[in-house]
């Protein structure tokens, strides 16, 4: 993705230059006519803002985040508290919070060349793709890998450097999901373990028309605030990267 926009970029770049921009539309007034110019660095910036939601969950810690608080919210027996916005939230602030090693590289070894005029867009993307790579390499399971370039027909013994990088982001993902939900399975088992208990307590007291989910739901809620779950929960999964 990120190097077909490079590609788009590379071809619409000298009709940029030489007009100064990429024209948009003409104004005619009687015989005078202005034209209405866009700079390449902004078409670039507004075609990359449109690609940050699906970079957003195809080259970070989001998708493993995000996951994870829904079966925990699922395993709590709540609903819509907290409410999804929340949730996304969380996982926004602990995704920036996790990525900033990587945003840091970027910005001091790609972006501020580029600022300072020492490098060209095209560099920049090659240099900003090597740190994250190496973050979305080192959580990338080897079987996810394999599996993707023998269904994209590359070799597998390809080295980490030669790996395309549209193989690279779904095996990426596919692990993060599994990740994601080997957490969420041991997030699980002990209001599970609530839940069978009090079931249990139910049947025995003759109330089976009672449902078991009503009576473990503040037992549930009291184990977790008394264990601090949240702040295991962040730390659990800020660990998991790493």
């Amino acid at each position: 993705m990120v190097r077909v926009i490079l590609l788009l970029l590379c071809l619409l770049a000298p009709s940029a230059y030489a007009n100064d921009g990429l024209t948009l539309f003409t104004l005619a007034d009687g015989d005078q006519s202005q034209t209405v110019n866009v700079k390449l660095e902004i078409l670039a910036m507004m075609t990359l803002l449109s690609f940050l939601p699906a970079m957003l969950m195809m080259m970070t810690s989001f998708t493993r985040i995000i996951i994870v608080l829904a079966i925990l919210r699922q395993a709590l027996g709540l609903q819509q508290s907290p409410p999804n916005k929340v949730l996304i939230g969380i996982a926004l602030v602990m995704s920036i919070f996790i990525m900033r090693p990587v945003g840091d590289v970027i910005y001091e070894d790609a972006f501020l060349p580029y600022d300072k005029g020492e490098i060209e867009l095209t560099e920049l993307i090659v240099r900003a793709e090597v740190p994250l790579r190496q973050f979305m390499l080192a959580q990338t399971r080897e079987t996810d890998l394999e599996q993707m370039l023998k269904i994209a027909n590359e070799p597998v013994t390809l080295t980490a450097d030669e790996i395309p990088f549209f193989v690279l982001m779904p095996a990426f993902v596919l692990s993060e999901l599994k990740t994601a939900f080997q957490i969420g399975f041991l997030l699980y088992i002990p209001f599970l373990v609530i839940d069978l208990v009090v079931a249990s307590v139910l049947m025995s007291m003759g109330m089976m028309m009672l449902s078991p989910l009503i009576i473990s739901l503040p037992f549930k809620l009291m184990v977790f605030v008394l264990v601090d779950g949240w702040a295991m929960t962040v730390g659990t999964l800020t660990g998991s990267f790493g």
